[in-house]
This record gives structure tokens, C-alpha cells and sequence, in this order.
């Protein structure tokens, strides 16, 4: 009988993401395992298994929350690859989300809603938080905006003082110049803020909105309004991980040193489905088209819905979003389309249909030309699959 690897799985299941790596990781046994798994119920914080020290296992996934669990995974001398950071286990391949690109995704998000006042709140517990908010900054003042930022200091996300830090963000969102759209770190920054909003009775998306990143169901779901965010992919990235802790198992070779995964796109919830646009007509034309480009409009059906001429709108529409009306309708339906290839098994032409585009092959040509993969492609990578 073919031996058996025994792994040991040091991942927090404490935190939506954590819990979605393991996923993730049971999907990538279930389909080329089996393997004998240790997990247990963890916090990032939790202490390494006394048993570690002694183990004679065949390999390590894990998040790296202390310089002890360092130590002793580091001690075994067994593979292991890293899920959260390089910074306390560097010389171990990683596998996470690009963090460069999470930041540009979410600028992205705001620019398009045609905000002009930006701002960020950060932690300073990690580099990858520095790496979101570094990437956030750039994009914005690349679009010829600069962005205030908020810094609360510790190496976690519990506060000391709970009152005076809500007083001291509702006093910087106050601060601002609104409407402003505002990136947080992470889901409990961007609870934090729409809480500081609350009580400083700062109007949320209208004068302040606000996206955060892991799509923590709990946090977002819990916020008022809910929280729109990022989801971090947590399923791919432990599927990913679980490979090439194989590749290591088997070879003592790992392919890369450093995988970095594309983040999904935005969960848009209240907290930022807003159009942050001075013109009137222009706002409901663009709100027009949100709501609507999945059912197959066109410029005439937007000209019927609001009174403003073609050429008017395709010049302040240049002018605020720096494309055409026709442009942002299939920018809207490749957003749908995205949805749909992740969420659904839902063929092409079906799913051309629920975008809102009448030719599938359109569809799948702009697709490409847009993102570089085809649909088919892009569905593959974001569950995961490898070839």
C-alpha cells in the first residue's frame, strides 16, 4: 500500500479565512489524497501542539502567527509552505493572495463610482497590510488624487480603549472632505469606521463610503449598513497551498518559491453602492446603467429613462469615468458575467444571457481582451483548479 502523508494543518479557524484555506485544502485531498490531516479548533494567537516537537509527520501548512510557531515548525525539519506571511518564516514557499493588486481593485472600485476624495485606515501589525494600502495610495494619486490616511497602532485588531478610538476615527471621518470613499485594511477596520459614522451622524454611502477585505460574512453582515469587501479566495489559495506542499512531499522541490493568487472581485454591499457623481442627470444615467445592463440596454434605453441628449452624456461621461456609455454597459455585464462564471455552473451562452450580452461569442471575445483568459479559463482559476 502506497504510504500515506501525515499533515499537519496550524491554521486558525477563527477567522472566515482561515476557515475557508481549510476548504480549500480538503478539496485539494479529497481529489488527490488521501492524507491523514491534523486540524483542531485554533486561534491565530493558539500555542504549537506540544506533540510538535516530536512529530515525525511528512509535511506543514501554516499560518504563521508567532515567532513560536516559527520556531517549531521550523524544528520538525519537515516540508512545510507558508499561508499568511514571510515575515516570521522566511525561506518557506508562500502562498497567498497578491496584495498589490487587492489595493488596485479596490481604487478601482471608487474611481468608477466617480469619487474624487479617497482615504485609507490601516493597522500596522503587517506588511501586507502596508502592501494593500501602498497599492491603494499609488492608484489614487496615479488618478490625480491624493488620499488621507488614518493609522491606529497595535498588532491586532482589538482596540485598548474602545470609546477614544471611536471618538478619534469619527472625529477624522468628520474631518474629511465628503463624499469620500474609504479603503480599510481589513473587515473589523471597516466595521469600525461605519460604527464612527454612526455616531458622528455621517450619512454612509452618501457622504462616506467604505469597503474593507475578507469578506468576513459575520462582520459584514453585522455592520450597519453591511459592509461591502474583498474576498480574499481563501478555498483557491488552500487548494494551491495543499499542491505544492505535495510537490514538496514528494520531490523535496516546490515549483515556486512564491505564489501570489488574483483577489475576487468586490462584494458590493450598501456601505458603498453609491454613484459619487455632482451631476445629477449624469448620476442617474450611471445608476441607470448599474441597475440595468444585465437586462440588455442600450444608449437609446438610457436617453428614454433620463432627460439628457447623447452627446451630452457621452461627453460628461468622458469626462467623469474617461470612457464611453456603450464602454461602462459592458464594463457592468463583465462584472455580471464574473459573478455568474464563479457563483454558478451555468453554461457560456447561458450565462451571456444573464449578463446581458445577445451573442455569447461578443461576449467571450471582450472577456478576453479585457482580462487575458478566456471565460472558461477564468472560471478554472478561481475555483482553484490546476492543470
Amino acid at each position: 500500500m502506497p504510504h500515506m502523508p501525515h499533515v499537519a494543518l496550524l491554521i486558525e479557524t477563527s477567522r472566515s479565512y482561515g476557515r475557508e484555506l481549510l476548504r480549500g485544502v480538503r478539496r485539494y485531498v479529497s481529489e488527490h489524497g488521501p492524507w491523514s490531516v491534523f486540524v483542531e479548533l485554533r486561534a491565530l494567537e493558539s500555542k504549537p501542539p506540544p506533540w510538535l516537537k516530536n512529530w515525525r509527520g511528512n509535511g506543514i501548512l501554516t499560518r504563521t502567527g508567532s515567532p513560536a510557531i516559527a520556531r517549531a515548525v521550523r524544528a520538525t525539519g519537515v516540508p512545510a509552505v507558508e499561508l499568511r506571511s514571510s515575515r516570521l518564516a522566511p525561506g518557506l514557499p508562500f502562498v497567498g493572495i497578491d496584495n498589490v493588486a487587492l489595493g488596485k481593485t479596490v481604487a478601482e472600485h471608487f474611481l468608477e463610482r466617480g469619487f474624487r476624495n479617497f482615504g485609507f485606515f490601516e493597522i500596522d501589525s503587517e506588511d501586507y497590510f502596508e502592501r494593500r494600502r501602498d497599492s491603494f495610495v499609488h492608484c489614487i494619486r496615479q488618478a490625480g488624487y491624493e488620499c488621507d490616511t488614518f493609522y491606529t497602532s497595535g498588532s491586532r485588531e482589538r482596540p485598548a480603549q474602545w470609546e477614544k478610538q471611536q471618538d478619534d476615527i469619527a472625529a477624522w471621518l468628520t474631518s474629511l472632505k465628503h463624499p469620500v470613499a474609504i479603503m480599510a485594511c481589513t473587515d473589523q477596520l471597516g466595521f469600525w469606521l461605519l460604527d464612527a459614522c454612526k455616531r458622528a451622524g455621517i450619512s454612509v454611502p452618501d457622504e462616506v463610503a467604505v469597503v474593507g477585505v475578507e469578506n468576513d460574512d459575520s462582520l459584514c453582515t453585522m455592520a450597519n449598513p453591511p459592509l461591502s469587501s474583498v474576498p480574499l479566495g481563501g478555498e483557491r489559495v488552500g487548494f494551491e497551498a495543499a499542491a505544492t506542499l505535495q510537490r514538496l512531499m514528494q520531490n523535496g522541490d516546490s515549483t515556486v518559491s512564491e505564489m501570489l493568487l488574483q483577489p475576487l472581485d468586490i462584494v458590493v454591499r450598501q456601505s458603498s453602492d453609491v454613484v459619487a457623481i455632482d451631476d445629477p442627470l449624469l448620476a442617474a444615467a450611471v445608476q441607470f446603467i448599474r441597475d440595468n445592463a444585465a437586462r440588455g440596454i442600450g444608449v437609446n434605453d438610457i436617453l428614454k429613462a433620463v432627460p439628457i441628449s447623447r452627446s451630452t452624456l457621452e461627453r460628461r461621461l468622458r469626462a467623469v469615468l474617461n470612457h464611453s456609455p456603450n464602454a461602462e454597459i459592458n464594463r457592468v455585464r463583465l462584472i455580471r458575467t464574473k459573478q455568474l462564471l464563479c457563483e454558478t455552473d451555468l453554461t457560456l451562452d447561458q450565462v451571456a444571457q444573464r449578463s446581458g450580452f445577445r451573442h455569447p461569442q461578443y461576449m467571450c471575445d471582450l472577456f478576453k481582451r479585457t482580462f487575458h483568459q478566456t471565460p472558461g479559463e477564468w472560471r478554472n482559476s478561481q475555483r482553484g483548479h490546476t492543470n
